[in-house]
C-alpha cells in the first residue's frame, strides 16, 4: 500500500533520490528533478505524470505535485 506523505514531509524529501516518474517517457531521480520534468510536460500541454517513490511505493497525487511546484517556484 502506498504511503500518503503530508506537504511538510515531502518539501523534506524534495531534494531526496529514489523516486519514479511514471509516464510516456518514465525517469528516476531526486523528488525535484521529477516535479521539474512533470511541469515541463504539463507546460507542452501533457499529462504531468505520476510520481512514486521507489522504496515505499508513496505517490503523489495531482494536487501534491501542484503544491511542490510551487514551493519550487514554479508556476501552474
Amino acid at each position: 500500500m502506498a504511503r500518503n506523505y503530508s506537504h511538510d514531509e515531502l518539501v523534506q524529501r524534495v531534494k531526496s533520490p529514489g523516486w519514479k516518474l511514471k509516464a510516456e517517457q518514465p525517469a528516476t531521480g531526486t523528488l525535484e528533478e521529477l516535479l521539474r520534468l512533470g511541469h515541463q510536460r504539463k507546460k507542452k500541454g501533457e499529462h504531468p505524470g505520476l510520481i512514486e517513490e521507489i522504496d515505499t511505493r508513496a505517490e503523489l497525487d495531482l494536487l501534491q505535485i501542484e503544491k511542490l511546484w510551487l514551493y519550487l517556484g514554479l508556476p501552474l
